[in-house]
């Protein structure tokens, strides 16, 4: 993470339209799935443009429902658009290379490509430029993407929404927090840790996991509870993991409360009884709209969202006050 942190200039989504956006956000894997396998059998989209192909390559770990709202957004668009959606994934910066490579090879209209792997992710990226291709990034890769010649960038800034994950529990009254990193080494993840310890008044600490393997996420946090009994907040990173901590805390025995980035349904349900104390919401679900949507506009009309500034889709809190209009949506 770079040292300097460019604050100014950079573009917030409409609260309105944010809000109207992520209470869409939260479907199951399932539904998702049905929804693009069905995508093309569709009758195009609304648009009058000619049909165009948009590849969106991800480092979407198998499972994780987030993704499922990325790729909701992403769909929605690519309906309005009238464009053929090709995703793929894979959590491994190399693979998620080939995977870039494959649809440079398929002579793509466009790229959307999240960049939790950079230096792994540069020179396919740069392939895909080079190749005349439009390139937009979204989710992460906030200190990289305008290096890399990339056209925009949706997503919160992690440092940013980690202090004010910080600064929230601050205002709770905590005194000791394990931030439970899944993924070691991810510059998101990082940084939302990184965030919170440089602003929260008490003591802090990482706590790496797998997240492939949730049995040994839940005997992590666990054990960790046990051997610290004065922690009294879990911070995870991801709502499944927010899940998992809390069936931590009760095999723990311990007080700690949980509060979480990222949502999906049984987090918001999770919220609304009380049982998680807050989420930050990055608003996937605009990010894989916004990316679909940029590079249709682009195609068509030579737009380029952003001004050479990120478009900061969050954070936004999520708390028993407010969860009501999600709830709603989410039923």
């Amino acid at each position: 993470m770079k040292a300097k942190r460019k604050l100014t200039g950079v573009i917030g989504v409409s609260a309105a339209v944010a809000l109207s956006l992520a209470a869409c956000s939260s479907s199951g894997g399932k539904a998702a799935e049905q929804s693009a396998q069905s995508q093309d059998a569709a009758a195009g989209g609304q648009a009058d443009t000619a049909r165009i192909k948009i590849a969106m390559v991800t480092h979407a770990v198998p499972g994780d429902t987030f993704w499922d709202q990325i790729r909701t957004g992403a769909m929605a668009a690519a309906k309005k658009d009238n464009v053929k959606l090709i995703y793929s994934a894979d959590p491994d910066g190399g693979k998620q290379a080939t995977l870039v490579q494959n649809a440079i090879d398929q002579h793509v209209d466009g790229i959307a490509v999240t960049l939790a792997h950079a230096d792994a992710m540069s020179g396919a990226v740069k392939d895909a430029v080079d190749a005349g291709i439009p390139v937009v990034a979204f989710n992460s890769g906030l200190e990289d993407w305008q290096d890399m010649g990339i056209m925009s960038y949706f997503g919160q800034d992690e440092f940013i929404a980690g202090q004010a994950f910080g600064k929230k529990l601050n205002e709770l009254g905590a005194k000791h927090v394990v931030c439970v990193n899944q993924e070691q080494g991810h510059v998101g993840l990082e940084a939302r840790c990184g965030g919170l310890k440089k602003e929260f008044k008490g003591k802090s600490e990482v706590l790496y996991v797998k997240s492939a393997d949730m049995p040994s996420v839940r005997q992590n946090i666990t054990a960790k509870l046990q051997s610290e009994s004065d922690i009294d907040y879990v911070a995870t990173l991801g709502a499944p993991f927010a899940m998992t901590a809390l069936q931590s805390v009760k095999d723990a025995d311990s007080n700690a409360k949980v509060a979480t980035f990222d949502l999906n349904d049984e987090v918001i349900k999770s919220i609304k009884d009380g049982d998680i104390t807050f989420a930050v919401d990055q608003q996937p679900y605009l990010q894989g709209y916004e990316a679909v949507d940029s590079l249709w506009l682009y195609k068509y009309n030579g737009a380029i969202i952003g001004g050479g500034q990120a478009v900061l889709t969050g954070p936004t809190f999520v708390t028993n006050d407010n969860i009501g209009d999600l709830a709603r949506f989410n039923k």
